[in-house]
């Protein structure tokens, strides 16, 4: 065992085993003793070479790293602990996240489909949207730095993030960030701005899509090269994401896809193509064919009218202004425990059954963003609730007790919910 690995932090967090090592440091899985639970650390190391004041900035970026994260508590940000200073060099202990990252997953599989692309893109737009209303800019968005937690996507790694409300502590003539995935303005030396994050949001999921980013080349200069005088490529296994993806890699920033407009693009492809109009219903078809035998008959001198009549009798149909909360053929279905006093339950009638469900407020907190499996349900008793469901035919839905007539296949339905 290493020295490092015997090393209690504050006297309370235990180093176990080294889980890597990047440029900047290592990160450990640890214990806390006092609150007996697995943590995540990220060891700092220091260059040797650093001057005092240069060991100044170290410490206050290591803080504003773990301030930066402690700030936005929600599902899809890591969250940090605590900050310690041991051996001369700051650790900052996080939740433990067991799960690969978005770039061990390209690795090991490949790229990936689009509709798992847009659910990693959706939770990162959720993530940054906090993190911009708080007025903190990551800086570094890349697919190592988003954790796949089964449905979870986290956002980790603040450690270039900067606040709106602070100095910069990057000097210059320094390149920040991760060439294949900066946005072209701060290549070419701007202040990193939200519409940043953007772009490397997009450059991320172009490499799920496709299996690396945009611009990548032999090295960090070819990179910048291309960036700088290049054309955007277009993802050749994005589908219905390519106009996310296109519009998130803008070079332009004035021209690039707002937060607003990505969400409102990648939901449109979430959702599928519409169809402007609905095939005819059985019924209809059925009185398409009995017109047609109708002026048959009559054309050859026949009684059509007793005809179509005791057609009508012998197979009439659903009446036209019917209703019914489930399709045809099925009957209601029998509520979940405790559908009667929740906000809103949601039972997957088929594996189709995608929903979104969130919080509104100043930062919305998303409670789930899933595909749920035939049979599984969703309870939520939140007195205040945005629903989307994406297949209204594949999911049973209650609001507050109530089951909802259910969709066509395909039609997505909308739920603004507010309990009394």
């Amino acid at each position: 065992m290493s020295q490092s690995e015997r090393l209690v932090l504050a006297t309370r967090y235990r180093l176990v085993s080294e889980i890597g090592q990047g440029a900047n440091g290592t990160v450990w899985r640890g214990h806390d003793e006092l609150l007996d639970r697995a943590v995540a650390i990220k060891e700092l190391r220091l260059p040797e070479d650093l001057s005092e004041d240069d060991r100044v900035v170290f410490y206050r970026r290591t803080l504003r790293e773990a301030r930066a994260p402690a700030q936005l508590r929600t599902h899809s940000i890591v969250e940090v602990y605590d900050v310690v200073i041991e051996q001369g060099r700051p650790w900052i202990v996080m939740e433990m996240i067991e799960a690969p990252s978005l770039e061990q997953l390209i690795e090991r599989s490949g790229p990936l489909p689009p509709d798992r692309v847009a659910h990693i893109g959706r939770a990162l737009l959720d993530a940054l949207n906090t993190a911009h209303k708080a007025g903190i800019v990551h800086r570094d968005l890349k697919p190592s730095n988003v954790l796949l937690d089964g449905d979870r996507v986290v956002l980790t790694d603040f450690g270039l993030a900067f606040s709106s409300g602070s100095a910069s502590l990057t000097k210059t003539g320094h390149f920040m960030g991760s060439p294949a995935y900066v946005a072209p303005e701060v290549a070419a030396g701007e202040k990193a701005t939200p519409r940043s994050d953007l772009w490397s949001l997009g450059a991320t999921l172009y490499a799920a899509l496709e299996g690396r980013p945009p611009f990548e080349r032999e090295n960090v200069m070819a990179t910048l090269s291309a960036l700088a005088n290049e054309s955007t490529p277009s993802p050749q296994n994005a589908g219905a994401l390519a106009p996310v993806i296109t519009g998130l890699l803008e070079k332009n920033p004035t021209r690039r896809l707002s937060h607003a407009r990505a969400v409102d693009r990648l939901e449109r492809a979430l959702a599928g193509p519409r169809s402007g109009r609905r095939p005819p219903t059985p019924r209809y078809r059925l009185m398409a064919v009995i017109a047609l035998i109708g002026a048959t008959v009559a054309s050859c001198g026949i009684g059509a009218t007793a005809l179509i009549v005791g057609m009508m009798r012998e197979s009439p149909g659903p009446s036209p202004t019917a209703t019914s909360s489930s399709p045809a053929g099925t009957a209601q279905a029998a509520a979940p425990p405790g559908a009667e006093s929740a906000t809103l339950v949601v039972r997957a009638r088929t594996d189709a059954c995608k929903i979104f469900v969130s919080v509104p407020g100043d930062a919305i907190t998303v409670l789930s963003d899933e595909t749920l499996h035939k049979g599984d349900a969703r309870r939520y008793d939140q007195p205040r609730l945005n629903a989307v469901v994406y297949d209204a035919s594949a999911c049973d839905v209650w609001v507050n007790g109530e089951q909802k007539p259910a969709g066509a296949p395909g039609e997505r339905k909308n739920y603004t919910l507010n309990k009394g």
